[in-house]
């Protein structure tokens, strides 16, 4: 067994071993093969280095641009989701003999009926609304919420209308932010269920927030004539909700979405430009704050980044 053993006891007369490193290279430098934890630098002409140069300094902006607003980023976001809610219940009450007649006459409600309905979602809208900017029973708040345009949808007979779908989906999606954004520790356990932690519920809420809020640009891309310019922004502004949707450069995306959704806002849905006894002013109105409820919870998006399941939380982990 000894004869197995190299103690590395020096050649007899001195003769070099056969693995000594040469003269030249007494610290074995020349070793050519790269260490098990080496990365080669990136290649500067590479057109997915500079991209991904682009993009880090893209955020990089975003973040020092933003930094003087971060703070009030979730209030806004919070109150900018509810306005359309709110401009709803004030719509309500100054147009209460018109609602009661349209219900009664077109939706068939009985009277009494009709009038409980103006009134629970009234209450629900401005209690619910008020909870979200308070940062208060986000859970209860959200779900009131969500009944309204449920019951809302079925009430008007809009629930089949595509747009008004695509819309609201969008807003339900703001509504799931919210309560991301807000969301308490509750330890809650059922017997042979395994137990799901605040984060990883933050994680699947947030998925479904982001996937919800591009909705209201794929109902935009139905709407009106088609032109040039309409194909190209249509197609941008797709690239932008499918960045939203997987989480690839989340904040980017968002901005990008939360700047022109304001502009297109601006100047599509100016009601205030048409005259108070016209009837599309109160359908610009409503455009104009829901497309607003979106903004805010693209705001949420950029402020609190797209979560666990996304491709950027994969990148960072990687």
């Amino acid at each position: 067994m000894t004869s197995r053993i190299n103690i590395a006891r020096p050649p007899p007369g001195g003769a070099q071993s056969s693995y000594a490193a040469p003269a030249s290279d007494p610290y074995g430098l020349a070793n050519s093969r790269p260490s098990p934890g080496f990365r080669a630098a990136p290649n500067p002409d590479d057109p997915l280095a500079k991209l991904r140069a682009f993009g880090d300094s893209v955020d990089d902006a975003i973040n020092t641009y933003t930094q003087p607003l971060r703070p009030h980023l979730p209030a806004i976001g919070r109150f900018l989701i509810v306005v359309t809610f709110y401009e709803d219940a004030l719509r309500i009450l100054t147009q209460w003999s018109d609602q009661l007649w349209y219900l009664q006459t077109h939706r068939h409600f009985y009277w009494g009926i009709s009038h409980l309905f103006l009134l629970f979602n009234v209450l629900v809208m401005l209690a619910a609304s008020s909870a979200i900017v308070a940062r208060r029973f986000p859970e209860a708040a959200c779900a009131g919420l969500f009944a309204v345009v449920v019951i809302q949808g079925f009430g008007y007979g809009l629930i089949f209308d595509l747009t008004f779908f695509l819309r609201n989906l969008s807003v339900i999606g703001g509504l799931v932010m919210v309560f991301s954004e807000t969301m308490v520790t509750q330890r809650k356990s059922f017997a042979g269920l395994p137990n799901i932690s605040e984060t990883d519920r933050k994680k699947y809420f947030l998925l479904a927030g982001r996937v919800l809020l591009i909705f209201l640009f794929i109902g935009f891309m139905f709407q009106g004539t088609w032109s040039i310019s309409r194909v190209f922004m249509s197609l941008i502004g797709l690239a932008a909700c499918v960045m939203v949707a997987i989480g690839f450069k989340a904040k980017w995306a968002g901005t990008f979405l939360v700047i022109v959704l304001s502009i297109l806002n601006v100047f599509a849905n100016n009601w205030w430009s048409v005259h108070s006894a016209h009837p599309q002013r109160d359908f610009l109105k409503y455009d104009f704050f829901q497309t607003l409820s979106i903004v805010g919870g693209l705001i949420l998006v950029v402020n609190m980044g797209p979560g666990g399941l996304s491709v950027d939380e994969k990148k960072k982990n990687y």
